[in-house]
């Protein structure tokens, strides 16, 4: 899979100079090429005028708003990829979002962890076709079968776990939070307490289904933050 490089280009479109310059930074510090726009209009202009991989729109911009830029995008056939960014927290918020063309919507305050593991993710699926072979080390999914192994050793899955687990491959060493799963392979518009409960069971079921007895670990668990599905190799994190 084609993991995005400092050739990914992203336009950030932020009319709070402290949160731009914060994702920005971060942004750079991952390697990505960023520029930022503090008005729609600005950000209008630019998106027209050159080729950006991913926008970071925020919605409540002076001027022409975030949907409205969003909308026209969509419209002209660009194909950069969106992710809004806005204080407008409700389902019926991100609903409409969604429907008007964004591929991905995070609620401020934001973490810039996530932030940088959602605009990872969106660049693969950008960059890279859907591969009918997942694998890790010695862990292997087959999309076309639905069959799991881990060297010799078959493994059997409930649907669930297996929609889990591929999300996992598909994003690997990239630590993947409540919210993804829900949004992801949940298709859920809105985390509740109970979807957090069930997800920590399947992850628990998981765990020991993928990481047997005397097998090197994949499957951690970053305590207040998420899930992560590494090489052995690297260092370990959380529990």
């Amino acid at each position: 899979m084609t993991t995005p490089t400092a050739e990914a280009n992203i336009l950030v479109i932020e009319d709070e100079p402290r949160v731009a310059e914060a994702i920005r930074h971060g942004l750079s510090q991952a390697g990505f090429h960023c520029e930022i726009a503090h008005t729609g209009e600005q950000g209008f202009f630019l998106l027209h005028r050159q080729h950006f991989d991913l926008c970071v729109l925020d919605l409540m911009l002076p001027g022409v708003d975030g949907l409205e830029i969003l909308r026209t995008l969509r419209q002209s056939s660009v194909g950069t990829k969106v992710l809004i960014l806005s204080a407008r927290d409700s389902t019926e918020d991100r609903v409409v979002g969604l429907e008007s063309g964004a591929d991905d919507y995070l609620v401020k305050p934001f973490a810039l962890a996530e932030l940088l593991a959602r605009v990872r993710i969106l660049l693969r699926r950008h960059t890279a076709p859907p591969a009918l072979v997942l694998e890790i080390a010695d862990l292997r999914l087959d999309r076309s079968s639905r069959q799991v192994t881990r060297g010799d050793r078959r493994i059997e899955l409930t649907p669930r776990e297996h929609d889990i687990l591929e999300y996992l491959l598909h994003n690997p060493g990239v630590v993947v939070n409540r919210n993804m799963l829900v949004r992801d392979v949940w298709h859920a518009t809105e985390r509740m307490t109970p979807i957090d409960n069930v997800i920590d069971v399947h992850m628990a079921r998981l765990r020991r289904k993928v990481d047997g007895a005397g097998e090197a670990r994949l499957l951690h668990t970053v305590r207040g933050v998420g899930f992560v599905l590494r090489e052995p190799t690297a260092p370990e994190t959380g529990e």
